[in-house]
């Protein structure tokens, strides 16, 4: 088996994609309950 450390490093770039989808996905998902909640708050 071989091992090469720069290997790690290239894919630095895809995790740091995948970890800002994750942000952005998490992001939207509390604008639309923020949204969700202001629409549907009641009246008092």
């Amino acid at each position: 088996m071989n091992i090469n450390p720069m290997n790690f490093v290239y894919n630095l770039k895809y995790m740091g994609i995948g970890m800002l989808g994750i942000i952005i996905v998490i992001g939207i998902i509390i604008l639309v309950t923020t949204i969700l909640n202001k629409v549907t708050k009641d009246k008092q």
